[in-house]
């Protein structure tokens, strides 16, 4: 990384050393030269591993390593993906095939998986982690991961097929550009994604995708959670859920005090859950708010890095544009309440679909929009949505637009992928 800097520093001194550019043809210059230098650190970064990489495959070509090919490969990044491999890991289990789970995380629950049919491994964090994937020998491999063959995650000569598991019931355009242009196949929670993947593909002239509708895995885990745990009422008011986002968007940064205070003035009981990124990237925004807040005492503040409990607990949510309000309506089918937002699609595959978001749809029709102006009526908001009969036919042809085969998820993915092993060699 030093030595990218000092070539930078360099290449740039000397560009302007003899000459002098106007200030605009300089800028213009200046955001190329950046560009191709930032080209050639990535390509220097992926020789690299390939360079680490080189005696695996010298022995392997020369025959001193037996290739060790797996039928089926699950790759994780972190512990909080687990729910949405554990359906699919249980149903290979439960039919006693044989499948590999690997994560970048030692403390996923997934490595305590116990049977003779699945075997777990830790294979390291970031570049030593894709260095190990960009070598294995798989016919399948299934991930959450997004990006393949854009940034460091190359396919593997060895892998047959690549799937991708979605880890949301949410529109598939809300990916960082690319994200899934290289799968061979992707996991669906809802018939309604398949669209926007094939006017993708016809605009960037990618190949065709296998397209498999098999449910939200992560919600099937959920769901039978929700049914297990009682709900603690905190007292006989009703229970806010203050659930926000986090960054410019987010309700804590956006408005703070603005909208808290009316909210804590309601008397109601209130569950404040900043997310886990504000308590890292905004620590000084959350510090202040603790601070002024201090003298209430219907507030919880809630921290736990599971969100099941708060929202089990409340009777309606207040958000932003968290994607937390569909689990809020689809395991729950509880009101949500909304406050304004501005959404750039510029880096984000939504970018180059023609029509608007599902997600924008569902979102106006059945959440309840809480302007700035209407902050000092947030009492009466708050009312309306819970005494609004209508909301629960709405939130329920949602749920059964965007998660279909609920409960079946485990079963519809396994199928999905033995019928792609099955195909590899017709």
């Amino acid at each position: 990384m030093k030595l990218f800097y000092i070539v930078y520093f360099l290449m740039i001194n000397s560009f302007f050393a003899y000459s002098y550019i106007d200030p605009g043809t300089g800028s213009m210059l200046f955001a190329v030269l950046t560009g191709v230098i930032s080209t050639l650190f990535f390509v220097g970064k992926t020789f690299f591993i390939k360079m680490k990489t080189l005696p695996f495959w010298v022995n392997k070509k020369e025959g001193n390593i037996i290739s060790d090919r797996k039928k089926y490969v699950f790759y994780s990044e972190g512990k909080q993906y687990w729910n949405t491999f554990k359906p699919v890991v249980d149903e290979f289990d439960k039919r006693g095939i044989n499948c590999y789970y690997y994560t970048s995380d030692e403390e996923d629950p997934g490595l305590k998986y116990k049977s003779d049919s699945v075997e777990t491994s830790f294979i390291g964090k970031g570049n030593k982690a894709y260095a190990k994937l960009n070598i294995l020998e798989a016919d399948i491999c299934l991930m959450t991961t997004p990006g393949l063959d854009v940034y460091q995650l190359e396919r593997s000569k060895g892998v047959r097929h690549y799937s991708h598991i979605l880890h949301a019931s949410d529109e598939v355009t809300f990916y960082k550009l690319f994200s899934l242009d290289y799968f061979d196949s992707v996991l669906l929670t809802g018939e309604y994604q398949k669209k926007s993947i094939r006017e993708l593909e016809q605009k960037r002239g990618t190949n065709r995708k296998e397209l498999f509708v098999t449910g939200c895995t992560y919600l099937d885990v959920l769901s039978s959670e929700v049914e297990t745990r009682k709900s603690e009422k905190i007292s006989d008011k009703p229970t806010v859920l203050l659930s926000p986002s986090w960054g410019d968007n987010g309700i804590l940064k956006k408005y703070g005090m603005d909208l808290i205070l009316p909210l804590v003035e309601t008397g109601l009981n209130i569950i404040i859950r900043p997310h886990p990124q504000t308590i890292i990237s905004e620590k000084n925004i959350l510090e202040n708010l603790r601070e002024k807040l201090e003298i209430y005492d219907n507030i919880e503040w809630d921290y736990k890095r599971e969100n099941l409990d708060s929202m089990i607990k409340s009777d309606v949510m207040i958000s932003d544009f968290s994607g937390i309000i569909f689990d809020y309506w689809f395991l729950l089918g509880k009101p949500v309440i909304y406050t304004e937002y501005k959404f750039d699609k510029r880096a984000y595959d939504l970018s180059d679909v023609e029509d608007e978001p599902w997600k924008f749809d569902k979102l106006n029709e059945i959440g309840i929009k809480l302007s700035s102006s209407d902050f000092n009526n947030v009492l009466d908001i708050i009312d309306g949505s819970l005494n609004n009969k209508l909301l629960s036919e709405k939130i329920k042809n949602a749920k059964d637009t965007a998660y279909q085969h609920q409960r079946n998820a485990g079963k519809k993915c396994a199928d999905s992928l033995i019928s792609i092993y099955n195909a590899l060699d017709s």
